[in-house]
């Protein structure tokens, strides 16, 4: 299962910067002028995470693969984006394709680097971009109100329902709220999913600052983490520009001494995938044996039948079992054999609820 996270925001942000800190390339031409990047550039990037390497240290298989998080950069939106301005469509059509937005906002001065609006205004910003999501939204959903209005009129038992959903959105939209905070009772997500709106998209907001802030952020981070946390949204202080200098370290202990230095714990990669986790709601179990040792990422709910099926199809649709070992376990016995000599190993059906942490191997016969 694959998790596809879309850098937004105004052009000359710092998108395409962090895009290739994040992913360690070159990929996403980086210059001082609106629409650098017009087709989407896409990396995939290794989750970092310690309880593969204690496995792995445990298990010493031939290969140590972690999860994987797909980030996109998308090229900056301006003012009319939802009618056509700059590379609207093009922005919104991308936009569609993911399953969170990762808006980056400017939170620095710099008279070197131009700013699309004139000033630096981090909020300001996030509301101009909000808004051409919910304009697109608008239009989309007035657009299918009246074939539903007909269809409800024929006796459309199945059109009423939908429309129903479709004018509580409505509402919100026009009440200037976006589509995620009219998201639907759990019997309705599936149809509410199905409306493909873009302001329905979890948002994770990175205030892009100065490597003197990034520690502690400014006035300007703190006021992006309140409008965060009163949308349920998320947000992360990141220097673009740092994490470009640790992209170039190649040790380990180089990159943690910079970070040191610089009043940093980890990397700005490690808080954005953290923070990314929390707000998708994703969990990570661990396959490991002699061959290979793996970190997959699915949702905190999903059951022992679907989780075989993000290994291959065929483990899903042969599914007889799941050996369950819990990380902790795992590693204070020793590994595999020793959970399993002190009756730690569990067998699970295909509705045991996967646990965060959890070592599983499939029975299966197709």
């Amino acid at each position: 299962m694959g998790f596809r996270c879309g850098i937004v925001g105004l052009p000359n942000v710092g998108k395409s910067t962090l895009f290739n800190a994040l992913t360690a390339t070159a990929q996403a031409e980086a210059a001082n002028f609106p629409f650098t990047t017009i087709e989407p550039n896409t990396g995939r990037v290794g989750v970092p995470d310690s309880r593969l390497e204690r496995i792995a240290g445990i298990v010493r298989p031939k290969n140590v693969v972690p999860a994987q998080l797909e980030f996109v950069d998308i090229a900056g939106l301006v003012r009319g984006a939802s009618r056509g301005e700059g590379l609207g469509n093009r922005f919104l059509a991308h936009i569609r394709e993911v399953d969170a937005i990762v808006h980056v906002l400017r939170c620095f001065a710099d008279d070197n680097v131009a700013h699309v609006e004139g000033s630096v205004d981090p909020l300001r910003d996030a509301d101009t971009v909000e808004t051409e999501l919910m304009l697109a939204d608008l239009e989309s959903l007035e657009r299918r109100e009246e074939p539903l209005t007909k269809k409800v009129r024929g006796g459309d038992a199945g059109a009423r329902a939908e429309l129903d959903l479709v004018h509580g959105v409505l509402e919100a939209l026009r009440a200037g709220r976006p589509a995620r905070t009219a998201e639907a009772a759990a019997e309705r997500r599936k149809a509410f999913a199905m409306l493909h709106l873009l302001s329905a998209k979890p948002v994770l907001y990175v205030c892009n600052v100065e490597e003197a802030d990034a520690a502690q952020g400014t006035d300007l981070t703190a006021r992006v983490a309140a409008r965060a946390a009163g949308q349920g949204a998320a947000s992360v202080v990141i220097s673009a520009q740092i994490e470009a200098e640790v992209a170039q370290l190649d040790d380990a202990a180089e990159k943690a001494e910079f970070l040191e230095s610089l009043g940093l714990g980890e990397t700005g990669l490690a808080r954005l995938i953290g923070a990314g986790y929390r707000l998708l709601d994703l969990i990570t179990f661990f396959t490991a044996a002699e061959n290979e040792a793996r970190a997959w990422t699915v949702r905190t709910g999903t059951r022992a039948g679907a989780a075989a099926g993000v290994i291959h199809t065929d483990f899903e649709r042969g599914f007889i079992a799941a050996e369950t070992i819990s990380f902790d376990d795992f590693v204070a016995l020793g590994g595999e054999q020793g959970a399993k000599e002190a009756g730690k190993m569990r067998l699970e059906g295909r509705d045991y609820v996967v646990r965060d942490g959890d070592l599983l191997r499939f029975r299966f016969n197709v």
